[in-house]
């Protein structure tokens, strides 16, 4: 049995939700894509696919295959790409970024870079956690903050500064902290999944400076929702200064404990060491350095 070929064939019969659908697109015949796959099934010795006469529908073990399968694919066209000295960026690109930065500042340029590339697709997946990128199958992730020690290839595209803000409004009402250590007697926004207690760290030094602790009135988990409470007056906030450019320049907020800033957090752009000459990963990456090189979009 050739196992990436059937691996292959197993893929594309989820993706298409039947046998005879997968053998119509491959091309095939049903008879041999039904052999494939009852091959891989006697091969790992577990049930992948439970058919029905509508659909099919993945066991635990067929799952588990099914992302592992498509990494592995990937990875193979990764390296006969590189193998070829392919230059020409082509194919699927699977990127992930946190929310807000991959609508505000990916997104809008995503129509540059596939004109640039017309032979490229791209797939944006917008969350705020670390992805996995092989059992997710990601390409490459934009991440914030230092990268603990892995095996993952690492490149710095920029820095993040963290502020403080709050609206005209609550400060009159409450005026203005003088130091960190006046938080905790205000009114402050926490951006997070759960709500507690939240460490805010102050300092330039990143392994020193100092930590306050915050109970926080209000915990959302989107930094849009964050910004537009702390704009009408709901508390002072921490967010990027990307993201509250315009309401500074216009008013609507103001920069709070400027001094006490904490060192700015890099943005790494990360991926697998077997994509190292993947020519849509290098595309990609250069692309978002050479129209980010001259200017400051992420306020640093």
């Amino acid at each position: 049995m050739d196992q990436l070929a059937a691996m292959a064939t197993f893929i594309r019969a989820v993706d298409t939700g039947s046998l005879s659908a997968a053998a119509r697109s491959l091309p095939s015949s049903l008879t041999v894509v039904s052999r494939q796959i009852s091959a891989l099934e006697q091969h790992f010795g577990t049930r992948l696919l439970v058919r029905t006469t509508r659909q099919l529908a993945l066991t635990d073990e067929g799952r588990m295959l099914y992302e592992r399968a498509k990494s592995i694919l990937g990875e193979v066209k990764e390296i006969e790409e590189a193998l070829a000295g392919s230059r020409e960026p082509s194919g699927r690109l699977r990127v992930s970024a946190p929310t807000l930065m991959g609508r505000l500042l990916i997104a809008p340029l995503l129509g540059d870079f596939l004109r640039a590339c017309p032979s490229l697709s791209v797939d944006l997946l917008l969350v705020d956690r670390n992805v996995n990128l092989i059992e997710e199958d990601i390409h490459l992730a934009l991440r914030v903050g230092r990268i603990p020690d892995s095996q993952l290839v690492t490149r710095k595209l920029a820095e993040v500064q963290m502020i403080h803000c709050a609206s005209p409004g609550y400060l009159a009402r409450r005026g203005e902290p003088q130091s960190p250590s006046d938080l905790p007697q205000h009114d402050c926004l926490v951006f997070s999944d759960a709500p507690g207690a939240a460490t805010w760290r102050f300092g330039r030094d990143a392994r020193g400076g100092s930590r306050i602790r915050i109970a926080g009135r209000l915990w959302v988990n989107s930094l849009d929702a964050l910004a537009t409470a702390a704009e009408n007056g709901a508390g002072i906030a921490r967010v990027p200064s990307w993201q509250v450019e315009r309401q500074l320049a216009d008013g609507r907020l103001r920069r709070l404990l400027r001094e006490h800033e904490p060192a700015p957090a890099p943005l790494h752009a990360l991926y697998q060491p077997s994509r190292l000459g993947s020519a849509k990963i290098r595309a990609f990456i250069d692309f978002l350095v050479e129209r980010w090189r001259g200017s400051d979009p992420l306020g640093r």
